[in-house]
């Protein structure tokens, strides 16, 4: 055990971080908006967008697709989209972000993840497309029993957008549980019918990225 011991302060007097202090906050120092934008949307075309026959969840045929959750999902990727996604947000004077389960809930978190970095924290929550059969049987998830979405200003994040209904439908769940939806943010719209959806619904939509940049890149 002594010499345990002595291994342990001989390493220790060697390496700080070996030492059990308290964890140090580290700055992050992020790259300004423009070379996010560009350096996510080099990330979204090799990642994530491709050309081939598919049927769209709408049950429309399309020759090309977005399948952002390989973007999502990588470590470069979900920061700079919770970068961007936070830029977007900034002037909403939100109390929470969500959306439809599951192409929301990646967006939502690493946006949520990095507002506590940034010092605004900002709770997210997710739709589910129908409550659970069992438990709680909730439709809005990520709220702390007792807590709710009434009275609260949230915004309806969205992975990628054709017709928009998908995102809709997250909005009227939040708006239905008292919230007021301030803004529908997409990361790619496939300009396929979401902004006459949303403008129907009274609702402002944004996207971050729109298809023709990748058709026409």
């Amino acid at each position: 055990m002594a010499r345990w011991r002595a291994v342990q302060a001989m390493i220790a007097s060697l390496d700080p971080c070996y030492r059990r202090t308290k964890p140090v906050p580290q700055s992050i120092t992020l790259p300004d908006s423009k070379a996010a934008r560009a350096r996510l949307k080099e990330i979204i075309a090799k990642r994530s967008f491709g050309r081939g026959e598919i049927t769209l969840a709408s049950g429309r045929k399309s020759d090309f697709y977005f399948n952002l959750k390989p973007t999502m999902l990588d470590p470069e990727g979900a920061a700079l989209l919770a970068q961007l996604s936070l830029d977007a947000l900034a002037n909403e004077k939100l109390d929470a972000i969500g959306g439809l389960e599951m192409g929301a809930v990646p967006i939502s978190g690493a946006v949520a993840a990095l507002s506590w970095i940034s010092g605004t924290p900002l709770p997210n929550f997710f739709v589910r497309k129908k409550p659970k059969e069992h438990g709680a049987k909730l439709l809005v998830e990520g709220l702390t029993k007792g807590e709710s979405l009434s009275g609260k200003t949230v915004a309806i994040v969205e992975d990628v957008t054709t017709t928009g209904e998908s995102a809709l439908k997250a909005a009227q769940a939040a708006q239905e549980s008292g919230a007021k939806v301030s803004l529908v943010l997409t990361i790619v719209d496939r300009q396929e019918g979401a902004t006459e959806t949303f403008s129907k619904a009274g609702l402002r939509f944004h996207a971050l990225f729109t298809a023709d940049e990748f058709l026409k890149a």
